[in-house]
Protein backbone atom coordinates (compact mmCIF):
# COMPACT_ATOMS: atom_id res chain seq x y z
CA UNK A 1 0.00 0.00 0.00
CA UNK A 2 2.76 2.48 0.94
CA UNK A 3 4.62 1.73 -2.31
CA UNK A 4 1.49 2.51 -4.26
CA UNK A 5 1.27 5.93 -2.60
CA UNK A 6 4.92 6.86 -3.17
CA UNK A 7 5.68 5.98 -6.71
CA UNK A 8 4.93 2.40 -7.70
CA UNK A 9 1.60 3.54 -9.09
CA UNK A 10 1.37 3.72 -12.86
CA UNK A 11 2.30 7.06 -14.40
CA UNK A 12 -0.66 6.74 -16.72
CA UNK A 13 -3.11 7.08 -13.82
CA UNK A 14 -5.33 10.06 -14.48
CA UNK A 15 -6.40 10.94 -10.93
CA UNK A 16 -4.09 11.93 -8.12
CA UNK A 17 -4.99 10.86 -4.61
CA UNK A 18 -5.87 13.53 -2.03
CA UNK A 19 -2.46 13.07 -0.41
CA UNK A 20 -0.74 13.54 -3.76
CA UNK A 21 -2.78 16.68 -4.47
CA UNK A 22 -1.82 18.11 -1.08
CA UNK A 23 1.82 17.23 -1.71
CA UNK A 24 1.73 18.97 -5.11
CA UNK A 25 0.01 22.08 -3.73
CA UNK A 26 2.40 22.51 -0.80
CA UNK A 27 5.47 21.73 -2.89
CA UNK A 28 4.44 24.23 -5.60
CA UNK A 29 3.99 26.90 -2.91
CA UNK A 30 7.12 26.21 -0.85
CA UNK A 31 9.57 24.15 -2.91
CA UNK A 32 10.23 22.15 0.28
CA UNK A 33 9.98 18.38 -0.17
CA UNK A 34 9.94 17.68 3.58
CA UNK A 35 7.21 20.21 4.27
CA UNK A 36 5.10 18.98 1.34
CA UNK A 37 5.50 15.35 2.39
CA UNK A 38 4.61 16.15 5.99
CA UNK A 39 1.56 18.18 4.99
CA UNK A 40 0.39 15.29 2.81
CA UNK A 41 0.65 12.92 5.76
CA UNK A 42 3.73 10.95 4.77
CA UNK A 43 5.61 10.04 7.96
CA UNK A 44 9.26 9.08 8.27
CA UNK A 45 11.71 9.34 5.39
CA UNK A 46 9.64 12.21 4.03
CA UNK A 47 12.47 13.49 1.81
CA UNK A 48 12.84 10.11 0.17
CA UNK A 49 9.08 9.79 -0.33
CA UNK A 50 8.81 13.32 -1.66
CA UNK A 51 11.64 12.75 -4.12
CA UNK A 52 9.96 9.57 -5.34
CA UNK A 53 6.72 11.44 -5.86
CA UNK A 54 8.48 14.21 -7.78
CA UNK A 55 10.02 11.60 -10.08
CA UNK A 56 6.56 10.62 -11.29
CA UNK A 57 5.47 12.32 -14.51
CA UNK A 58 1.89 13.00 -13.34
CA UNK A 59 3.12 14.57 -10.09
CA UNK A 60 5.74 16.66 -11.92
CA UNK A 61 3.10 17.90 -14.36
CA UNK A 62 0.72 18.86 -11.55
CA UNK A 63 3.49 20.68 -9.65
CA UNK A 64 4.42 22.54 -12.85
CA UNK A 65 0.77 23.45 -13.50
CA UNK A 66 0.28 24.71 -9.95
CA UNK A 67 3.59 26.60 -9.98
CA UNK A 68 2.68 28.34 -13.24
CA UNK A 69 -0.75 29.25 -11.85
CA UNK A 70 0.84 30.59 -8.67
CA UNK A 71 3.34 32.60 -10.70
CA UNK A 72 0.52 34.18 -12.75
CA UNK A 73 -1.43 35.05 -9.60
CA UNK A 74 1.61 36.59 -7.90
CA UNK A 75 2.44 38.58 -11.04
CA UNK A 76 -1.13 39.92 -11.14
CA UNK A 77 -0.96 40.76 -7.43
CA UNK A 78 2.30 42.65 -7.95
CA UNK A 79 0.75 44.53 -10.86
CA UNK A 80 -2.21 45.51 -8.67
CA UNK A 81 0.21 46.71 -6.00
CA UNK A 82 2.02 48.90 -8.53
CA UNK A 83 -1.35 50.28 -9.64
CA UNK A 84 -2.20 51.20 -6.05
CA UNK A 85 1.19 52.87 -5.60
CA UNK A 86 0.93 54.77 -8.88
CA UNK A 87 -2.69 55.89 -8.64
CA UNK A 88 -3.67 55.49 -4.96
CA UNK A 89 -4.55 58.33 -2.66
CA UNK A 90 -2.49 59.81 0.16
CA UNK A 91 -5.33 61.52 2.07
CA UNK A 92 -5.11 59.12 5.04
CA UNK A 93 -1.36 59.74 5.36
CA UNK A 94 -1.95 63.50 5.37
CA UNK A 95 -4.67 63.04 7.98
CA UNK A 96 -2.21 61.04 10.07
CA UNK A 97 0.15 64.02 10.08
CA UNK A 98 -2.47 66.13 11.84
CA UNK A 99 -3.49 63.57 14.47
CA UNK A 100 -1.82 64.28 17.81
CA UNK A 101 -2.18 60.79 19.28
CA UNK A 102 -3.53 58.35 16.72
CA UNK A 103 -5.33 55.37 18.21
CA UNK A 104 -4.72 51.83 16.90
CA UNK A 105 -8.32 51.64 15.67
CA UNK A 106 -7.85 54.81 13.62
CA UNK A 107 -4.62 53.51 12.11
CA UNK A 108 -6.18 50.19 11.12
CA UNK A 109 -8.88 52.00 9.14
CA UNK A 110 -6.38 54.13 7.22
CA UNK A 111 -5.09 53.28 3.76
CA UNK A 112 -1.34 53.73 4.19
CA UNK A 113 -0.33 51.42 1.33
CA UNK A 114 1.68 54.15 -0.43
CA UNK A 115 3.65 54.97 2.73
CA UNK A 116 7.18 53.58 2.81
CA UNK A 117 8.33 55.06 6.12
CA UNK A 118 6.93 56.93 9.13
CA UNK A 119 9.23 58.56 11.66
CA UNK A 120 8.62 60.60 14.76
CA UNK A 121 11.32 63.27 15.00
CA UNK A 122 12.91 64.49 18.25
CA UNK A 123 10.87 67.69 18.26
CA UNK A 124 7.64 65.65 18.10
CA UNK A 125 7.03 66.25 14.42
CA UNK A 126 6.18 63.35 12.13
CA UNK A 127 7.88 62.56 8.85
CA UNK A 128 6.15 60.41 6.25
CA UNK A 129 7.89 59.10 3.14
CA UNK A 130 6.01 57.64 0.20
CA UNK A 131 6.95 55.05 -2.38
CA UNK A 132 8.02 56.58 -5.69
CA UNK A 133 4.99 56.89 -8.00
CA UNK A 134 7.21 57.29 -11.06
CA UNK A 135 8.95 53.98 -10.36
CA UNK A 136 5.55 52.30 -9.97
CA UNK A 137 4.44 53.78 -13.30
CA UNK A 138 7.64 52.58 -14.97
CA UNK A 139 7.04 49.06 -13.63
CA UNK A 140 3.46 49.14 -14.93
CA UNK A 141 4.70 50.31 -18.32
CA UNK A 142 7.18 47.41 -18.36
CA UNK A 143 4.38 44.94 -17.53
CA UNK A 144 2.24 46.35 -20.35
CA UNK A 145 5.11 46.09 -22.82
CA UNK A 146 5.75 42.47 -21.79
CA UNK A 147 2.06 41.64 -22.23
CA UNK A 148 2.11 43.25 -25.64
CA UNK A 149 5.18 41.20 -26.67
CA UNK A 150 3.54 38.03 -25.43
CA UNK A 151 0.37 38.55 -27.46
CA UNK A 152 1.98 40.18 -30.50
CA UNK A 153 2.38 36.90 -32.50
CA UNK A 154 -1.24 35.96 -31.80
CA UNK A 155 -2.53 39.39 -32.79
CA UNK A 156 -0.42 39.33 -35.95
CA UNK A 157 -1.78 35.91 -36.92
CA UNK A 158 -5.36 37.07 -36.28
CA UNK A 159 -4.80 40.19 -38.37
CA UNK A 160 -3.37 38.16 -41.27
CA UNK A 161 -6.29 35.76 -41.05
CA UNK A 162 -8.78 38.63 -41.09
CA UNK A 163 -7.02 40.20 -44.08
CA UNK A 164 -7.07 36.86 -45.91
CA UNK A 165 -10.79 36.47 -45.21
CA UNK A 166 -11.38 40.05 -46.36
CA UNK A 167 -9.50 39.43 -49.61
CA UNK A 168 -11.39 36.20 -50.18
CA UNK A 169 -14.74 37.90 -49.50
CA UNK A 170 -13.89 40.82 -51.82
CA UNK A 171 -12.92 38.38 -54.57
CA UNK A 172 -16.18 36.47 -54.17
CA UNK A 173 -18.18 39.70 -54.27
CA UNK A 174 -16.44 40.63 -57.53
CA UNK A 175 -17.24 37.24 -59.03
CA UNK A 176 -13.74 35.75 -58.76
CA UNK A 177 -12.91 32.53 -56.95
CA UNK A 178 -9.80 32.33 -54.88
Amino acid sequence: MEQEECGARSNSAKQLTEREKIFCTVYAATGDVDQASGAAGYRGKSSWRGERLLAREDIAQEVNRLSAKRHRLLARKAEQGYERLAFGGVADAVELLYLEKPQPGQLQKMDLFAVSEIRKLKDGAMEIKFFDRMQALEKLQHVCEEDQKQFSPLLSALQKGAEALGTQQASQDAGFTV
